[in-house]
């Protein structure tokens, strides 16, 4: 089962049809992306199942649905345990970008880190989850892909926000401070921390 967040509305991809309660089925084949954004954005509608034939097919099916972005981020450790976060309108959220060109994820990710919180020095340790949301620009809707890895890094210097991406603070959270800024911050990077 894969979920795409609209906000934190999900939107589930599944084979199965259940009865609707809280939530509203519609056929992936035929679904029209527009009228389910608006029904999540404007409705008390907690999600919305796209019902598809083949598990195995489902995601492939609706990435065709909506314009890719890809982009690669980073849950980053530093030696004392804590989790480098970025704060950006008004929510907790973790360092992240788009490729550029034809760098590999990995480069990419390693790449906004460092441009998004100043931090260097860091070594990927593995490939974490791949999370989906759907975001409106320029008047279109498109579906983000993002690549996450675990990274570590003993950096110790200074923090340097990303104002021109509308990042406000970097700061390196503790497990009792990450469980106040996941209280603000995306159903995304909730699974992921």
């Amino acid at each position: 089962m894969h979920k795409i967040f609209v906000n934190d509305k999900p939107i589930v991809l599944t084979t199965k049809v259940e009865k609707e309660d809280g939530f509203k089925n519609y056929l992936l084949k035929t679904v029209n992306m527009g009228k389910v954004i608006r029904k999540l954005n404007r409705t008390k509608l907690k999600e919305v199942r796209l019902i598809g034939k083949k598990e195995k097919n489902l995601l492939k099916k609706f990435l065709k649905k909506l314009p890719n972005v890809i982009a690669g981020g980073g849950k980053v450790y530093n030696d004392n345990g804590e989790i480098l976060f970025i704060y950006r309108n008004d929510k907790w959220d973790l360092p992240k970008g788009k490729t550029e060109g034809k760098e590999t994820i990995e480069k990419t990710a390693i790449r906004e880190v460092t441009e998004e919180t100043g931090v260097n020095g860091l070594e990927i340790t593995k490939p974490l989850e791949t999370t989906y949301h759907i975001f409106k620009r320029n008047g279109r809707y498109k579906i983000k892909i993002t690549y996450w890895f675990e990274m570590k890094t003993s950096f110790s210097g200074n923090l340097y926000p990303q104002e021109n991406e509308g990042i406000t603070k970097v700061e390196w959270l503790n497990k009792t401070q990450t469980k106040e800024a996941l209280e603000n911050s995306y159903a995304n990077i909730k699974l992921l921390v």
